[in-house]
């Protein structure tokens, strides 16, 4: 542990930023592995349900290659958030060379334009999934029982809408990581 000599040597502020950076980056990371893990589950699961199926749901695989594409960028972005640690045990670190602000700003700003791709991506592929959804839906006669299978939504499909959903969640959490710590060095 630090003495309370070095601490004052660090700066106040810098300190302060050192902190915020290791528990944010702690923080976005365990969230973000968290929910990479569960939308990872639910596609396995829905993809696996789609190759045992006999009944396919036409147009269900786009959203699958976008909640896949969402959760590639989301292991970026979760390397990133562990970056935002080290940053911040550099920044604690009174024998190490301090971290230049614009260098530190430039990865910021990466890890937000990390996480908006990644909504991008994951919100294209809700969309697609809740258009299928939604076609299967306007398909359907009201009030009389559907005997063409194609026409029933399945739970596999709800899966997919599901890992998309999830993965703009963990695209978002890193997004207000990024948009916090920007704001904390620009101050």
């Amino acid at each position: 542990m630090r003495t309370q000599t070095e601490r004052r040597s660090l700066g106040p502020k810098l300190h302060d930023i050192g902190v915020t950076f290791r528990w944010t980056g702690w923080a976005t990371f365990w969230l973000q592995i968290g929910l990479a893990i569960v939308s990872s589950l639910i596609l396995v699961f829905a993809v696996t349900g789609q190759n045992f199926s006999d009944e396919n749901t036409p147009g269900i695989g786009v959203g699958i290659f976008w909640a896949v594409c969402g959760v590639l960028v989301l292991l970026f972005a979760i390397f990133l958030s562990f970056r935002y640690t080290r940053t911040g045990k550099l920044l604690l670190d009174s024998d190490q060379a301090n971290p230049h602000r614009a260098d530190v700003i430039k990865v910021l700003r990466l890890s937000l334009l990390v996480s908006l791709i990644g909504m991008l991506l994951t919100i294209l592929g809700g969309g697609a999934t809740l258009g299928v959804l939604l076609g299967k839906v306007l398909a359907q006669p009201q009030g009389i029982a559907v005997y063409d299978p194609q026409k029933i939504i399945r739970a596999l499909d709800i899966l997919v809408a599901m890992a998309n959903m999830t993965g703009i969640t963990a695209h978002f959490a890193g997004a207000i990581a990024s948009l916090w710590l920007l704001e904390r060095v620009k101050q």
